[in-house]
């Protein structure tokens, strides 16, 4: 498994997946996007996006659109999504980053801080106020001073490892599932008449 900058030719699996997950969306720009890609069967597993937000308070970060599809779940590929986002916003010069979620005890794990809404800075405010409109009425803004995250040790092992986990089958419906008896019954739609 690596994570890569996204292409070009990533923008509509990127656009489906963010509609099938729920995600954010506003401002679409794949540019923005890294994604996690099995080196061995180039299979997609997850993506993230850094969105920068342009003030005359200052520039500020945000990290979101972070999703990891179902069969690559609970084996670090979100963990190292994020990691790479964080690493894209270092590489910017910013040393905060933001993200706006309704899951934030995930990112608590890599040093992300909840913080009010009132203390983030005005752009953010806005960006609050929208997710809470448009994801969930829960959602929970988080900070990580970009020094300060870390990669817990399990994640970064599980990530080398990585496969997509196998759905099972469904089991498959007999007769009797639908109380018909297959001994009596002379034909599918036998009424007993």
């Amino acid at each position: 498994m690596y994570v890569r900058d996204a292409k070009n030719r990533d923008e509509v699996w990127l656009l489906d997946h963010i509609e099938a997950m729920g995600l954010d969306d506003v401002a679409f720009r794949s540019r923005d996007y890294v994604i996690a890609v099995d080196e061995e069967t180039d299979e997609r597993a997850g993506f993230g996006r850094v969105r920068i937000h342009k003030s005359d308070e200052g520039d500020v970060c945000e990290l979101t659109g972070i999703g990891v599809l179902e069969a690559w779940r609970g084996q670090g590929v979100g963990a190292h999504v994020v990691e790479r986002l964080v690493d894209k916003a270092s590489t910017e010069e910013f040393d905060h980053v933001y993200s706006i979620t309704d899951q934030p005890n995930y990112l608590v794990q890599f040093g992300f801080d909840p913080v009010e809404s009132t203390d983030l800075p005005p752009r953010l405010r806005e960006r609050f106020s929208e997710k809470r409109e448009t994801v969930d009425e829960g959602v929970v803004a988080t900070v990580v001073d970009v020094d300060e995250f870390e990669m817990p040790p399990r994640l970064r092992e599980a990530f080398k490892d990585a496969a997509p986990i196998e759905e099972t089958a469904e089991p498959e419906e007999s007769a009797e599932d639908f109380g018909i008896d297959p001994e009596r019954a002379t034909y599918k739609y036998d009424t007993g008449r």
